[in-house]
């Protein structure tokens, strides 16, 4: 037995066990009370409010957007380590990039996760789908995949519990260190709070300019497969990047997005 294999146990009986913490909580919300208030009864993340929360409104008043209302879109770069922070504030039809951070620590290689125990982090269009303020790794968000394309597209036994997390140690998810994930989950708990029910998360091999898609159909000119996923993710990137509106995205039969 690999001490490979043993770290992966370990680490997926802990997310697991993270999982169903954080879904108690969820479950458990009593009548009449925020999402926001019943996240606050949670240490963590009354800490991360209080040390984060008025710095957070500040940066946000500085840059012309209000921190009483507003969508949030998150999109990550494998290759570069970069995570974005996009806001959509009240009133507003169009996004504006609010900051970006650095990814701590990366597994696998350029590519999407189709399997369980390929150490890959995921590509494509997901959204969060788990606050865990009792996670192994501070705090964490969970991101649904698999999604409807990852099932279709995907091999075997998918995996799951990917996340978005503190700490600096992944094997398929995203950390982000302790720090900075306090000022992520309290803006996702803030657009949350706020009605948005699914929070955008796009994640990609590296950034899909001219550049970066250009460097994509050179090293990999002989990966079919690869490229017919690249090019059909490229097209929510560019659409993107066009509009700094959130395209409507649905999976066809086959497994690819279409965007509207």
């Amino acid at each position: 037995m690999s001490i490979n294999y043993v770290i992966n146990q370990t680490i997926n009986k802990m997310r697991t066990l993270s999982l169903i913490l954080g879904g108690i909580l969820i479950w458990n919300l009593a009548f009449g009370q925020s999402f926001k208030e019943q996240q606050l009864k949670c240490s963590r993340v009354k800490s991360a409010y209080a040390e984060k929360w008025q710095l957070i409104k500040e940066e946000l008043k500085s840059k012309g957007m209000n921190s009483e209302g507003f969508e949030l879109f998150i999109r990550a770069f494998k290759q570069e380590q970069q995570f974005e922070v996009w806001i959509k504030p009240q009133g507003e039809s169009q996004f504006r990039l609010f900051k970006t951070y650095s990814i701590c620590s990366s597994s696998g290689v350029l590519g999407p996760k189709r399997m369980q125990g390929d150490g890959q982090v995921p590509e494509g269009f997901y959204h969060i789908a788990v606050f865990n303020p009792y996670s192994n790794y501070h705090l964490s968000l969970g991101v649904n995949y698999p999604n409807a394309s990852d099932k279709i597209i995907g091999k075997g036994n998918l995996g799951g519990d990917i996340m978005i997390h503190g700490n600096c140690v992944t094997i398929g998810c995203i950390p982000l260190t302790d720090e900075i994930i306090k000022e992520v989950y309290v803006l996702s708990v803030e657009a949350k709070n706020k009605g948005q029910e699914k929070i955008p998360v796009h994640i990609f091999p590296l950034k899909m300019n001219e550049k970066g898609f250009t460097y994509l159909k050179t090293k990999y000119a002989g990966n079919a497969t690869l490229l017919t996923f690249w090019t059909n993710i490229y097209d929510g990137y560019a659409s993107f990047e066009k509009n700094k509106k959130m395209p409507i995205i649905t999976v066809n039969k086959q497994g690819l997005y279409e965007f509207k």
